[in-house]
């Protein structure tokens, strides 16, 4: 009888088919997450339009799905802890395509705004748990690439929002954007036939037979006879899920895993929502305001995947350091004059290094975590940052309402950036508690 590590059998395995196809089907799943979230940048001109809406009350219905979003990551984090990822991935897959067609039939905008938060409930769940399943099959060489090459779909997500909206919008209105959600819907079979289970909740729920066969396809040259031992570096988890988040030395992690999180989405979707904006007020003549969100999520997929090859070469914790401190420096210098090619590298740099790195952030709290408490301390991590995600457009707001110079406002972005480096490097700088080894026998 021999004890096999599972962790180490999936460290070490060689990327394979398996690995190809998890991170296939999660990047998918990001792409019609990112394609609900964005879906109302593009039907906005249309709804506000239809509905007689003021810019203030356009934003409050757009702050819906953000709300929910914050709920979605908290309560489906934890949840998917306690019955499966692949579930947790599934129910809010179903729910936010769900929510997303029957929004087509909204009438006014109440309606519209339930659905919205219903959408953000399942858009917000699905994102951890397809983060901590990524993270949990891919090999520790290529886990931090890996994960920042599926989180990609996000942004393609958006851009495909757009890219239906040109096409969809003049022809069929803007219903019809929400009643294309039915096609991903389709794919929900597939996905629940191919998406594997978490292997540590099989070891943990105790259907090592299962876990046996997945652990097969993750390295085709591990072989269990019957009578192994499979063993897993991981702490189980006791009592409420949330505390375990803050036990063993993890609580100054976990608070500063918070506050980058935050920073982060408020610099993320502050830009996303007055970059255009204040270019316009600056006299820039460099285009269509389509033309700078492409470049800052052109550079956000760029620093991901940037940020990711660094991270498995050297340390995740510092290279995100490093983008942080980048983010603040780029951010402030799009308040100063610029020629156009220098503009639109300071804002390429500026997506890469916070779009970018909130995907890093995933990242690195995904491998911060314990297997058994992963989805919740991802859940917490995102639901705690979505505040970011709505304070961001309204910090924006706040400082165009009081009419400061151009330069002042970009600096008040870039500062969410300064103290996000600062919680990273507590956070480098700490001790990680070592883990406790989980051992169930393998059955035939």
């Amino acid at each position: 009888m021999r004890q096999i590590n599972v962790n180490q059998a999936i460290d070490n395995a060689g990327f394979t088919r398996f690995h190809w196809m998890v991170m296939c089907l999660c990047a998918l799943l990001l792409i019609f997450d990112g394609y609900d979230l964005f879906i109302y940048g593009v039907v906005l001109p249309s709804l506000m339009q239809e509905w007689n809406l003021t810019p203030l009350e356009a934003g409050a219905l757009g702050s819906y799905a953000l709300f929910g979003m914050m709920f979605g990551a908290l309560t489906f984090g934890t949840l998917a802890d306690k019955i499966g990822r692949k579930k947790g991935i599934a129910i809010c897959f179903l729910l936010f395509s769900t929510a997303t067609i029957i929004n087509g039939f909204a009438s006014n905008p109440t309606e519209f705004g339930i659905c919205r938060f219903i959408a953000g409930l399942g858009c917000g769940g699905l994102m951890p748990n397809a983060v901590a399943l990524m993270n949990e099959y891919a090999p520790k060489r290529l886990r931090s690439t890996l994960v920042a090459i599926m989180f990609s779909g996000y942004s393609l997500g958006g851009m495909l929002a757009a890219g239906v909206g040109i096409y969809m919008l003049p022809r069929f209105g803007w219903e019809s954007m929400f009643f294309a959600a039915a096609v991903p819907l389709l794919l929900l079979p597939l996905i629940l036939w191919k998406l594997p289970e978490s292997v540590g909740f099989l070891v943990r729920e105790g259907r090592t037979a299962q876990a046996t066969e997945v652990l097969s396809k993750v390295d085709p040259n591990l072989e269990i006879a019957h009578g192994d031992v499979l063993a897993m570096s991981d702490s189980k988890a006791h009592g409420v899920a949330v505390l375990e988040l803050f036990r063993e030395s993890r609580a100054l992690r976990t608070l500063c895993l918070w506050v980058a999180f935050f920073c982060c989405l408020l610099m993320v979707y502050a830009l996303s929502s007055w970059l255009p904006k204040l270019m316009a007020n600056a006299s820039y003549s460099l285009g269509s305001s389509l033309t700078f969100l492409v470049a800052l999520n052109l550079g956000g997929m760029a620093g991901a995947i940037l940020g990711g090859w660094l991270g498995d070469r050297y340390n995740l914790g510092k290279v995100m350091v490093v983008f942080f401190v980048a983010a603040a420096v780029s951010i402030s210098l799009l308040g100063f004059k610029s020629a156009p090619e220098l503009l639109y590298l300071l804002i390429f740099i500026a997506g890469a290094t916070t779009i970018g790195t909130q995907i890093l952030l995933y990242a690195g709290a995904a491998q911060f975590y314990g297997l058994s408490i992963r989805s919740t301390g991802l859940g917490w991590a995102s639901g705690v940052g979505r505040n970011g995600a709505i304070v961001g457009p309204l910090l924006g707001g706040a400082l165009m309402a009081i009419n400061l110079p151009l330069q002042l406002n970009f600096i008040a972005f870039a500062i969410p950036g300064a103290v996000a480096a600062l919680a990273m490097t507590v956070f480098t700088l700490s001790n990680r508690t070592k883990p406790q080894v989980v051992v169930l026998t393998a059955k035939a």
